[in-house]
């Protein structure tokens, strides 16, 4: 089963800088911040404690919704899926002699040759088979759930990040078995200082610069906390953790397909009257 989450890795630089006063106009000062490149994760979860028979995709493959990435030995699955199509038929079977006992004995009673209690008696013959046959089809329906979710598919498109375990290892029930990439636009979280909030807006533009990317990446602030926080334990200095801060995430709108979580990246954000956010 998929399960979403984020990726919060812990940098040892994370905070904000602030550049000199005569890099930049009266009008307008960048203020530039550093977080880590973060991704939405799709956690694929082994629903029973069972062996990896077959791992399709390789680590850093591309995948499409509902392709098939684990999956996991389905023996058990299948006697029980055997048992329940035996107990639903059976089932069928009962109610149609039911039924046929029933309408029998409704001809019987009308000329007289069977008694209130004889129908009374095949009704009630009648609705237990029926009570039968729907147990046993929600059994069936339950086993072959069972066994669907012993293949694990790719909930959307992606890319396969992690495989912690290997084929032919058991794995224990509600193990994470694979990590994906969701095909998303990656984003920047970043901590923007309380002198500076109420410049920055869903929608300011930014300039991203991350380790090992060549070019400059555009982005968009995508949302802004309202309620600040300190600054977080990793920050810059011992001094800076008094300061107030508002977490923020910008989206990397033309991010290399294959951009990893974690790396560090640096946030020019480009607002008018905004001062200095260096740390006094």
């Amino acid at each position: 089963m998929p399960r979403r989450s984020r990726l919060r890795p812990l940098l040892a630089l994370v905070g904000v800088v602030g550049l000199p006063p005569s890099a930049c106009s009266n009008d307008e000062r960048p203020l530039e911040l550093v977080g880590p490149v973060e991704r939405t994760l799709i956690e694929l979860v082994a629903t029973e404690a069972e062996t990896i028979r077959d791992l399709p995709v390789s680590r850093g493959e591309a995948v499409e919704e509902g392709e098939l990435v684990v999956l996991l030995d389905a023996t058990l699955a299948e006697f029980g899926v055997a048992q329940a199509e035996a107990s639903a038929a059976g089932a069928r079977t009962g109610l149609v002699v039911a039924y046929h006992d029933l309408e029998r004995v409704r001809k019987l009673r009308g000329g007289g040759a069977a008694s209130e209690q004889d129908l009374d008696r095949a009704l009630l013959v009648h609705d237990e088979a029926q009570a039968r046959l729907r147990e046993a089809e929600a059994r069936l329906q339950v086993a072959r759930k069972r066994r669907r979710d012993l293949e694990l598919v790719a909930p959307g498109p992606g890319v396969l990040d992690q495989l912690p375990y290997e084929k032919g290892e058991r794995v224990p029930a509600g193990a994470v078995v694979a990590v994906l990439l969701a095909d998303e636009e990656p984003w920047v979280r970043v901590w923007v200082p309380e002198t500076g909030v109420a410049q920055v807006a869903p929608g300011t533009p930014a300039e991203i610069r991350v380790d090992g990317v060549e070019r400059t990446l555009t982005g968009r602030v995508m949302e802004v906390a309202r309620e600040p926080e300190f600054t977080p334990h990793y920050a810059l200095t011992e001094r800076d953790r008094v300061h107030l801060v508002y977490q923020a995430r910008v989206r990397i709108l033309d991010a290399p397909p294959k951009l990893r979580p974690g790396l560090p990246a640096r946030v020019t954000l480009h607002i008018e009257g905004t001062s200095s956010a260096a740390a006094p």
